[in-house]
């Protein structure tokens, strides 16, 4: 398998469902631009590439698994409007275009933040899935606790009280593992789910996803220091900016390299049980995300 023609492949795929999310739906006002102008504003799509390819790992049709992929991307996509605000982090910059809230201001933003979280699951549960109900119901109850208190929003919560004082090494795995690293797992439980895995598949996925959410924050925190604007299309320094304690600020740039490298080992080790040809596409992704410059 060529990976990267993969790779893209896959993400083309995802970016053509996702134009047509919206498509037919009765304008009200520029709520609908608004959301399509950060959904489609680019980005790695990998949390939808994790349910696709998991699903296909897992035996089941990529084709199923799509409108869960679409569903995750439109969660993200929310959590990254909502993120850049002034009341959070009042960034100007997201994929090197203005944020929602610069375009659209911020009571549009806040809108079109609640409009995807809300269209993700009207996509996730559409009425015409030739899927059996119950992995429906259990891939969309997935999505809901990885989005919630419980996970990527209770992540942004610590995040914030974080800001401007020193918190320990402990604390800043826990608020990493909600707000960054349970979106990443759920993606690719919700592959498994669709595909109909066992447990053991899913708690396989599951370490899998962990590990690679954990190595994909600990990269994000390094190029926040070494990583060129331009490439990243957001600004850099960021996190000192906003006296935030990060795994650079923690263990210093070598210890990092040598904990994303563990992360990833990690990571590949978990899919031992489906096989090398299986998985390989996956243990791919993880080492090609550790060495990303965005």
């Amino acid at each position: 398998m060529d990976e990267r023609a993969h790779l893209k492949e896959l993400q083309e795929q995802v970016e053509a469902a996702l134009r047509n999310s919206f498509r037919g739906r009765e304008p009200r006002g520029d709520i609908y631009d608004a959301m399509e102008y950060s959904l489609l504003a680019g980005g790695k799509r990998i949390r939808p590439v994790l349910t696709l390819e998991v699903c296909r790992m897992c035996g089941g049709d990529p084709a199923l698994a799509m409108p869960f992929a679409c569903a995750v991307e439109m969660v993200h996509t929310y959590s990254l409007i909502h993120d850049d605000l002034p009341c959070m982090d009042d960034d100007d910059l997201r994929r090197g275009k203005p944020t929602n809230h610069k375009i659209y201001g911020e009571a549009t933003a806040v809108l079109a933040g609640d409009g995807l979280l809300t269209a993700a699951f009207e996509t996730a549960l559409g009425e015409d899935s030739p899927l059996p109900p119950q992995r429906v119901v259990a891939a969309a109850a997935c999505l809901a606790r990885a989005a919630g208190a419980q996970g990527m929003v209770g992540g942004q919560v610590l995040d914030m009280a974080a800001e401007g004082r020193a918190v320990s090494r402990y604390d800043v795995e826990q608020l990493q593992k909600l707000k960054t690293g349970a979106l990443l797992s759920a993606a690719a439980e919700m592959g498994c789910i669709v595909a109909g895995g066992s447990e053991e598949a899913q708690k396989a996925v599951r370490r899998y996803a962990q590990k690679l959410g954990m190595a994909f924050q600990v990269r994000d925190d390094m190029l926040d220091v070494e990583g060129n604007e331009a490439t990243l299309g957001k600004p850099v320094g960021s996190d000192q900016a906003n006296e935030k304690t990060t795994f650079v600020s923690l263990l210093g740039m070598d210890d990092c390299r040598a904990l994303v490298e563990k992360l990833t080992g990690e990571a590949v080790e978990a899919l031992a049980p489906f096989g090398a040809e299986r998985s390989g596409f996956l243990c791919w992704l993880a080492e090609a995300l550790a060495g990303r410059e965005n």
